[in-house]
């Protein structure tokens, strides 16, 4: 990888006080110990808890947003972030444990090599990569989205809801500019497809959440899958 290539993972973080600390301290460790040099930014998303005064104790750089945006909101504060730093690539990274530093290498790849513009990190491509698994509804509902997204746009996503993705200078503006509020992750990738540019999936293991809870609480599931698909086809209807 060439040395000059600035590199920031973006953490969107909310009530993430027993979470923040250590996945922060696993980059860094991952940083010293193979000599690479990515960059984080902590985006705290109105939290009620610790989070933003464990950042500032610990040197940790970090945006506090003075209300709760959601994950939409806060992804993009780190993509606005990332287009004003003039950096190259920037990569989603979840502050609860759930990704792992030594996939990041991996996803950037083929970015590096000009194959994509966007690498989503995928938990369904290869059943064998992650042990993490998502519940039966979950995974019912993430096949029925790739389908969607298949049917409006021709392109095969395994993984749809993952927060796991790298993107290189051209999305970092696109992101910048417009992002989605909700359901960030199914919405945007479509939105990449629409402007034509590359995406590429890597499987990458995942890990259980560390501690906190998830975003989507498991009874919103049929309702977080209706409103995606909804969704997709508004944009597929006012895109065409």
């Amino acid at each position: 990888m060439k040395q000059n290539y600035k590199i920031l993972l973006i953490i969107p973080a909310y009530n993430e006080e027993t979470n923040i600390l250590s996945t922060v301290k696993n980059i860094k460790d991952y940083n010293k110990k193979n000599k690479t040099n990515y960059d984080v930014i902590v985006i705290n998303d109105g939290s009620l808890d610790n989070t933003s005064k464990i950042c500032h104790e610990n040197h940790i750089p970090v945006i506090d947003l003075i209300k709760n945006l959601g994950i939409g909101g806060a992804v993009q504060t780190g993509y606005k972030y990332a287009k004003e730093n003039n950096y190259d690539i920037a990569i989603q990274f979840d502050g609860d444990g759930q990704h792992d530093v030594r996939y990041v290498k991996e996803i950037i790849a083929p970015i590096l090599n000009k194959e994509a513009n966007m690498v989503i990190g995928s938990r369904f491509i290869d059943k064998t990569s992650s042990e993490f698994k998502s519940s039966f509804t979950r995974r019912i509902g993430i096949s029925l989205i790739s389908s969607v997204i298949r049917l409006k746009t021709n392109k095969k996503v395994y993984d749809t809801t993952s927060g796991f993705r790298a993107v290189d200078k051209k999305v970092i503006n696109l992101f910048a500019l417009t992002y989605p509020i909700e359901y960030p992750e199914p919405i945007s990738t479509v939105e990449v497809l629409y402007n034509h540019f590359k995406i590429k999936e890597i499987p990458v293991n995942m890990n259980e959440r560390q501690g906190g809870k998830s975003s989507i609480a498991s009874w919103k599931n049929i309702y977080y899958m209706i409103n995606v698909i909804l969704s997709i086809l508004i944009i597929g209807k006012r895109v065409k």
